[in-house]
């Protein structure tokens, strides 16, 4: 199929344009590298051995979307276009609310007007809030979100619902991601945080890389085996393939279709077991302190995905150490840079 995929040069997409390649699919991105480099898009033709077509423009120009999608004859979409800091979402939370559902509101209207029936969606496991119980299945009530980025997540679920209970002919896929980490084993593709990272795994790498002093844990006294927080991280080539996984399963279904997916590994770890790990298996020392707890941070985290397996026939394939590892190969040639 030829896809569409926006924000197709970001860390999530990237890596997902070479499994579609991998698969026999035609990705095509559209990304306006707001929050993306297009250092991207040379490690992707580096690895599948060709250029991939970008579009450098704005999901939130209506007409623009529409003229790419005609143009070329564009059979599904998969919709990572989206503002991703928690803490700026706080702060900014107009401008969150006007791209994150703006895009997705446009990517609908463009998909009814052309005919376009795949839409695979890139949602959180946000949407579960500190959970009551844990893991967390697809049927586990959403809790009201702690941020207005994760209230996006909330509110375009329940747009595409909302589209397809109204009777329309369109086949959607919402994937629920938990804590996408690693690079692509070339380390041609990686991650490539703007600024301070908000996400430990390149927190990590960083420090030590020595790009930052130190790295804070915050808080030790948790509720968990190590009173620190617990997260469910998955290597973010085994999330690229769900993508996939999501798409060829769209194109089995009837029109007006829609299901939620958990993407993780379903299984926890605490950050002080991924801090052990990483100077296990690259063998170093990392300089860390215990701080207080972070607001907004919840406790404990993880999903079952036997949904994602028995009806996707998706399956996690990389362990922990091989993410940390590939994330660690990503920054060590960051730094060459």
């Amino acid at each position: 199929m030829k896809i569409l995929v926006t924000g197709g040069a970001g860390f999530i997409g990237s890596h997902t344009v070479v499994e579609l390649i991998n698969a026999g699919h035609e990705p095509i991105i559209i990304d306006n590298f707001n929050n993306s480099d297009k250092s991207a898009l040379k490690g992707i033709k580096k690895i599948v051995k060709k250029s991939i077509k970008c579009y450098e423009k704005d999901c939130n120009d209506i007409k623009v979307l529409e003229q790419i999608c005609k143009k070329e004859n564009i059979e599904g979409i998969i919709h990572f276009a989206a503002y991703k800091a928690v803490g700026e979402s706080v702060e900014k939370p107009i401008k969150y609310y006007e791209n994150n559902l703006g895009s997705t509101l446009n990517v609908l209207k463009v998909m009814l007007k052309l005919g376009i029936k795949n839409l695979v969606f890139s949602s959180s496991c946000t949407v579960y809030g500190q959970p009551d119980q844990i893991p967390v299945t697809e049927a586990t009530p959403r809790q009201p979100a702690t941020s207005p980025y994760g209230n996006t997540k909330t509110m375009c679920e329940d747009i595409l619902r909302d589209t397809i209970t109204a009777g329309n002919p369109l086949k959607i896929i919402a994937l629920r991601y938990f804590n996408p980490i690693g690079a692509h084993p070339s380390a041609h593709i990686g991650e490539l945080p703007n600024g301070v990272p908000s996400n430990l795994v390149p927190f990590i790498t960083q420090t030590a890389a020595g790009i930052r002093p130190k790295l804070t844990v915050f808080g030790s006294d948790y509720n968990t085996p190590d009173g620190t927080n617990i997260r469910d991280f998955i290597h973010v080539v085994d999330l690229a393939k769900a993508h996939v996984s999501a798409l060829e399963l769209l194109d089995k279904q009837a029109e007006n279709y829609y299901d939620v997916f958990n993407v993780g590994t379903g299984t926890g770890n605490t950050v002080l077991e991924i801090i052990k790990t990483f100077e296990k298996v690259n063998k170093l020392k990392l300089n860390y302190e215990i701080g207080p707890r972070r607001a907004g941070d919840v406790e404990k985290i993880y999903g079952s995905v036997e949904k994602a397996e028995k009806v996707m026939g998706w399956k996690v394939e990389k362990k922990l150490a091989e993410s940390l590892k590939d994330a660690w190969r990503w920054e060590k040639k960051l730094m060459k840079k």
